[in-house]
């Protein structure tokens, strides 16, 4: 038996300003088939897929690997030359019988809304229709019905923040090879939600109904649940969140599944309305907070988050910190090459005077004029995000009116305390900690935070959902349209 396996991914906020070209990928994850050799972070599913392949007795060709930061659309040619890539590794495989994606489900690229369909479905045109074709997606994907129809088997991730990876690339193997082996005939239903937002599944009422999707496999014929929960920044004309529903053999099983988790979403929606405070707001409750002297306050930044493809270069909380004289305060990480290489050529221990971030449009508000001590360099950094880590490129330390500041030269959200402790910052020691993220921050701020705080102040990935201008998008959506389903 012989597997084919391939890796192709980013995020793409469609009106972001930040082009997505090959250096993107270079920067981030490159590989021509050898992906597997390393251990970078976006290379894990593939990783898996190959070990358990050469377990089981399997042949395995691996192609492209390759993931971008999140950014502005994907150039054109890049993802037409990556795209002709995969397929030309898979004309000089030969005969396969099971191909696995490990894709995102939000890459646009210039002429193409939806990269995933168009590359599945140019797969399945080349293997036929006998080769199980599996997919795993980021669940801040498009489930588009061209991507559906090419795939015989799609897992999204469950959880956000994305700590199940491998587990997820576990199961799309497992379903795939049954599928090839005759044992099961998977069968996938799709349902529109209607709903334009973002889901945190560690806080209820998400947690159950993540908890309820895992409980529903493996009953009835059911053998997989994901919740693809869009991307709100992209505007393409399937993005909205959609239930989907594995079930072996039986389409009338799937469809009523999906409609039914479709349904307790629905009627949750006022419950898990995003929790974001103002700046102000975000800053007083953390103040009060931080009296009881139990830990850092943690504040999330999440309208200038890398991860869904803002700059990270907004100074629209620090410009609040400084405003206020705050002082005994972590901040960052804030992209700034332009800072990192003064920094470099300066050296630890020198003072300087910096114009910190809002170097990338209205959207990062205005530079701030800081005279800053260099408190330390590392050069290629990294970050543990999940089983792997992340690069951060070149990361230096600051200390600025009271502020310790982290920037870096490779635009990157912050995932994990030791993006800050590997520079010698005690953030036990802090009062507030600022984090440029949304969520992916969770998992590791969480066991030494007092409280967290989500802050949705300015920025290019504001959780302002009905405002953001989809106009690509098929149809109303909820919370611009108070009952979608009625105005559709």
């Amino acid at each position: 038996m012989k597997l084919f396996i391939a890796c192709l991914g980013t995020e793409t906020h469609t009106f972001s300003a930040i082009p997505t070209g090959l250096e993107s990928f270079r920067e981030t994850m490159l590989f021509h088939g050898d992906g597997t050799q390393s251990g970078d972070l976006f290379a894990g599913p593939l990783r898996l897929w190959r070990d358990r392949a050469l377990a089981d007795g399997m042949e395995v060709v691996e192609s492209l690997a390759a993931f971008a930061e999140p950014g502005g659309p994907t150039v054109r040619q890049v993802y037409e030359d990556f795209r002709a890539e995969i397929l030309a590794d898979l004309a000089g495989a030969g005969a396969v019988d099971m191909v696995l994606l490990n894709l995102h489900g939000a890459m646009v690229a210039e002429g193409y809304d939806d990269c995933e369909g168009d590359l599945t479905a140019a797969i399945r045109a080349a293997v036929g229709e006998d080769v199980v074709i599996g997919v795993e997606l980021d669940l801040h994907c498009s489930l588009t019905r061209k991507l559906v129809a090419a795939a015989d088997v799609i897992v999204t991730f469950k959880e956000y923040p994305h700590v199940d990876v491998v587990e997820r690339a576990a199961e799309v193997y497992d379903l795939a090879l049954a599928t090839q082996r005759g044992e099961i005939r998977p069968v996938m239903a799709v349902h529109d939600c209607r709903m334009v937002h973002l889901w945190r599944t560690p806080f209820e009422p998400m947690r159950g109904f993540v908890d309820a999707m895992s409980a529903a496999e493996g009953h009835d014929g059911i053998l997989s649940v994901s919740f693809a929960h869009g991307f709100p920044w992209g505007n393409v004309p399937e993005t909205t969140a959609r239930m989907l529903v594995v079930a072996d053999g039986d389409g009338d099983k799937a469809r009523a599944t999906a409609a039914d988790f479709a349904g307790r979403l629905w009627a949750m929606r006022e419950e898990t309305r995003d929790p974001s405070l103002s700046i102000d707001a975000a800053l007083d409750r953390a103040l009060a907070a931080a009296e009881a002297g139990t830990g850092p306050v943690v504040l999330a930044d999440t309208s200038d988050n890398a991860g869904c493809g803002a700059p990270s270069d907004a100074t629209f909380i620090l410009a609040a910190l400084l405003e206020r004289g705050l002082t005994n305060v972590v901040s960052g990480v804030y992209w700034d090459p332009v800072s990192v290489r003064f920094c470099r050529e300066a050296g630890e221990g020198a003072v300087l005077n910096l114009r910190i971030g809002g170097k990338c449009g209205p959207s990062s508000g205005a530079p701030v004029d800081l005279r800053c001590e260099v408190r330390a360099i590392l050069t290629d950094a990294r970050q543990p995000f999940g089983r792997a880590t992340a690069k951060m490129g070149d990361v230096v330390w600051l200390r600025a009116a009271g502020i310790d500041l982290v920037i870096n030269s490779k635009r990157t959200q912050t995932f994990h305390p030791q993006a800050f402790e590997q520079l010698g910052i005690d953030l036990n020691a802090a009062r507030l900690v600022v984090v440029k993220s949304t969520q992916h921050f969770h998992a590791g701020f969480a066991p030494v935070a007092a409280e967290i705080i989500y802050v949705g102040g300015p920025g290019a990935t504001a959780p302002a959902f009905a405002e953001i201008p989809l106009s690509k998008l098929d149809g109303p959506f909820w919370p611009k349209d108070a009952d979608p389903f009625q105005a559709a």
